[in-house]
């Protein structure tokens, strides 16, 4: 039996309907409180059985720190995808984000050595690599205090606890993803470049960074889980673009004006200030700091040449075709 922690997110939710698709026997951790009719819509843009395939599937209500639930959701368990993450770039969310990602991650680990797990995939991200190459690949390890984000900063903590496992004799794989396109998570993570995008966001920023379709994420997950590859990471970048260019793709096939105004590097340090100062005065989340106003600029390429290598005959799916494929399921999501 297959376990997927975190099966209502981006990644557990398209992993779950591909694992469903294929016959697995699957159980899947939520938080109390989660909406599991979501994943149900997510089933229902692959499937015309969605419901069927979707009622296939063992829920086990559990956070990363209930020991008890935890230990109950790994009976029976020989593979573990592990996706389950709180992410959040505000710094007032650090203690719970440890606690999250990496205190939870040591749970897991800890639950697969307790119970002889065959194989582990943990769902990371390329926050966790290095920054002081102009190629960035698996070996750019992190060098040190490069000031980064509060969820940087717990996923590096918690890819630490996935190392410790594997030193432990935990057959391992690890991916680290770049902004994940997927469809139904319109308020958060990349969905918010599309409702900015359809809202009319004025400003574009300069950064480069990685993006990947989900369904590739799941894919090379399923295939490297399914190998003789063990106790290795892989970077998945689909292609690396700029801001600018990612939304000048959705504006189009979201048929609305493209944003033209660049967001300056001074421009983002008023901005960055500005959104601390009125956190402190009405108590809202952070929206944009320090380390993401930074990211907002800076360019970043990453290397995929390690899966493309190792993985025969996987390939990625084009940027524009997952972000056409976006555009279309966020409008009738909408109703437009």
């Amino acid at each position: 039996m297959v376990l997927v922690t975190g099966g209502t997110g981006l990644v557990g939710s398209h992993l779950l309907v591909k694992l469903a698709q294929q016959g697995e026997k699957i159980r899947a951790t939520y938080r109390k409180g989660s909406d599991l009719e979501h994943v149900r819509t997510i089933f229902s843009y692959y499937s015309e059985t969605s419901s069927d395939l979707f009622d296939t599937i063992e829920w086990q209500e559990a956070n990363l720190n209930d020991i008890p639930k935890l230990t109950v959701a790994f009976e029976n368990i020989s593979h573990v995808y592990h996706c389950a993450a709180y992410i959040s770039f505000d710094p007032s969310d650090y203690k719970k984000l440890r606690n999250t990602n990496i205190k939870g991650t040591a749970n897991i680990v800890n639950l697969c050595i307790e119970h002889k797990i065959k194989k582990l995939c943990y769902v990371s991200s390329i926050a966790t690599l290095g920054h002081h190459s102009d190629r960035i690949d698996e070996d750019t390890f992190w060098g040190g205090n490069q000031d980064q984000s509060v969820y940087a900063i717990s996923k590096y903590g918690a890819e630490m606890e996935v190392w410790r496992g594997i030193q432990e004799g935990v057959s391992t794989v690890i991916v680290n993803p770049g902004v994940i396109i997927g469809p139904g998570f319109w308020n958060s993570g990349s969905g918010l470049l599309f409702k900015l995008a359809y809202k009319g966001n004025p400003y574009i920023t300069e950064g480069i960074t990685a993006y990947v379709d989900v369904n590739d994420v799941v894919v090379a997950m399923l295939k490297l889980m399914r190998s003789s590859i063990e106790n290795q990471r892989y970077i998945l970048a689909g292609a690396n673009i700029s801001y600018e260019e990612i939304m000048t793709m959705i504006c189009k096939a979201l048929h609305v004006k493209a944003p033209r105004k660049v967001a300056s590097k001074f421009l983002l340090s008023v901005g960055w200030r500005a959104d601390w100062l009125l956190s402190k005065i009405i108590g809202r989340k952070r929206k944009l700091t320090k380390q993401l106003a930074k990211t907002l600029i800076k360019k970043s390429i990453y290397s995929s040449d390690k899966i493309l290598s190792d993985l025969e005959g996987f390939k990625f799916t084009p940027i524009t075709d997952s972000v056409s494929a976006r555009c279309r399921e966020f409008l009738e999501d909408v109703g437009s």
